[in-house]
């Protein structure tokens, strides 16, 4: 058992969540996200408080916090260049130049076991709720 596995939990509904979440937006035609985050106290990794899918990286954005990192959990369906259309499953790791060090500590120590509970293949790191903008493009976007 890995170290970041003793020190940061998640609920069976939390499980059960991000499976479904998983499997349930693979063949959707719209972009779909969910915000999570750790508790600072019990260092239990959780959807947002809300339980809101996002429809647009500009709702992402709008609700994205100024000094606190997230982990943003996107399907993203594009067409590629070669006219394919494909839905990327990512997770994009949200910490903003602003965060205190404890909470970039937590945050970076739960990256991989985020990514591993989660199953997704990709990471995009950002700084700012502006550089949601550019993940169309990262994605290869036609």
């Amino acid at each position: 058992m890995s170290s970041e596995s003793r020190l940061y939990t998640f609920s069976q509904e939390t499980k059960d969540h991000l499976r479904k979440f998983r499997l349930g937006t693979s063949r959707s035609n719209d972009p779909q996200a969910v915000i999570y985050m750790i508790d600072k106290t019990t260092k239990e990794i959780r959807q947002d408080d809300d339980k809101t899918v996002y429809k647009t990286l500009a709702d992402i954005s709008d609700d994205l916090p100024d000094h606190s990192p997230r982990f943003i959990l996107l399907s993203y369906p594009l067409t590629l260049p070669s006219g394919r259309l494909s839905v990327p499953y990512v997770m994009i790791f949200y910490m903003p130049t602003t965060c205190n060090s404890a909470m970039r500590m937590l945050y970076a120590g739960a990256k991989e076991l985020m990514r591993n509970t989660a199953e997704v293949t990709k990471i995009l790191d950002i700084e700012s709720a502006e550089e949601l903008e550019e993940i169309p493009e990262k994605l290869g976007a036609a």
